[in-house]
C-alpha cells in the first residue's frame, strides 16, 4: 500500500480532474440526460486507468530526463523512493483495467482501447523529436469525450469531436505554459518544445491563441447538440463565461519574465475550466 501511495503521488493522480470531467460531460450529452449508473462507472473507471497508466509510463521514459532536471530531480523515481519494477506493474495494470472497462462498455470500445493506450502512452517520447509534443498531448486527452461518447451510443458524432477539438486546443495551451518552466533545460538536453524554439514570450501569445480559439468551439457546442434533441441553455452560456474569466485570470497569472506562479495557472485553474464546464453542462442537459 505504501508503493501504491508513492506512485499516485508520483504521478498526481488528482489531476485525473483535468480530461475526466470532459469525458462525463460528454457521457451526459449522450444520453440526452443522466446516464445510465453502470455506463457512467465503467466510464470513470477506464479514464482513471488510461491516465494512471499513461503517467506511470511517462516517468518510466522521462526517468534518466527527470533525474538531470533540477525541477524533476525529487519525483519518486529518480530520488529513489519507488524501484522501477513497481511503476512496471503498475503501469501494467492500469493498461489492462483500462481495457477492462472498455470491453465491459461496448465492442467498439474495446476494439478501440489498443489504440487509445498507445496514443496516451507514446506521447512521452514525442518531446524527444518535435515541437508539436503539446499537440500530441492535447490530442491523448482529447481521447476523453470521445470516448465517453461511443461508450454511451456505441458510434462517432460531430458533437463529440468538437469537444475532443475543444480539449486538445486547451491542454496544448496549458501544456505550453507549463513547459515554459524548462527552456534552458529543454535546449541544453535536445529537447522540442514551443518555448525553447520559439521563446517564452511567442509560447504564451500562442497559448492564449490557443484558449481562444477553444472558447470559440465551445460556442459552437449547443448547435451541434441542438441536433440531438439537447437544449442547452443558459446555465451552459453562464459556464462558458465563467471559463473564460478563469482562462484570462490563468494567463494573468505568467508572465515573459516571472514564471513564479506557473503552477497555480497549470493546476489549480485549468482543474476549476473542466469541473466548471462538466457542472454546468451537465446541470443543463439534465434540467
Amino acid at each position: 500500500m505504501k508503493r501504491i501511495g508513492i506512485i499516485l503521488a508520483m504521478i498526481r493522480f488528482e489531476h485525473t480532474v483535468f480530461a475526466l470531467p470532459f469525458a462525463v460531460m460528454s457521457a451526459f450529452l449522450a444520453a440526452g440526460g443522466l446516464p445510465e449508473w453502470g455506463t457512467l462507472g465503467w466510464i470513470v473507471g477506464a479514464m482513471v486507468g488510461a491516465r494512471s497508466c499513461a503517467m506511470a509510463f511517462n516517468r518510466l521514459a522521462d526517468a534518466k530526463i527527470d533525474a538531470a532536471n533540477p525541477r524533476t530531480q525529487k519525483r519518486a523515481l529518480p530520488a529513489g523512493l519507488i524501484g522501477v519494477r513497481s511503476v512496471q506493474l503498475f503501469t501494467a495494470a492500469s493498461a489492462a483495467w483500462f481495457i477492462f472497462c472498455a470491453w465491459r462498455l461496448n465492442p467498439l470500445a474495446f476494439a478501440l482501447s489498443p489504440l487509445a493506450l498507445a496514443v496516451v502512452m507514446f506521447y512521452s517520447y514525442s518531446k524527444r523529436f518535435t515541437s508539436l509534443s503539446h499537440a500530441w498531448l492535447g490530442v491523448s486527452l482529447s481521447i476523453a469525450p470521445v470516448g465517453a461518447w461511443i461508450a454511451v451510443l456505441g458510434r462517432f458524432d460531430l458533437l463529440p469531436l468538437a469537444l475532443a477539438l475543444a480539449v486538445a486546443l486547451w491542454v496544448a495551451g496549458f501544456d505550453i505554459i507549463y513547459s515554459c518552466q524548462d527552456v534552458h533545460f529543454d535546449k541544453t538536453h535536445g529537447l522540442y518544445s514551443v518555448p525553447s524554439r520559439a521563446g517564452i514570450r511567442r509560447a504564451l501569445l500562442l497559448s492564449r491563441i490557443l484558449h481562444a480559439l477553444m472558447m470559440i468551439v465551445l460556442l459552437s457546442v449547443p448547435r451541434l447538440a441542438s441536433g440531438h434533441g439537447v437544449d442547452l441553455g443558459w446555465a451552459y452560456w453562464g459556464g462558458c463565461a465563467a471559463v473564460g474569466g478563469l482562462l484570462v485570470y490563468e494567463h494573468s497569472l505568467v508572465k515573459p519574465d516571472d514564471l513564479s506562479r506557473v503552477n497555480a495557472a497549470f493546476f489549480t485553474m485549468n482543474g476549476l475550466v473542466s469541473l466548471a464546464l462538466m457542472s454546468v453542462c451537465s446541470l443543463d442537459v439534465v434540467w
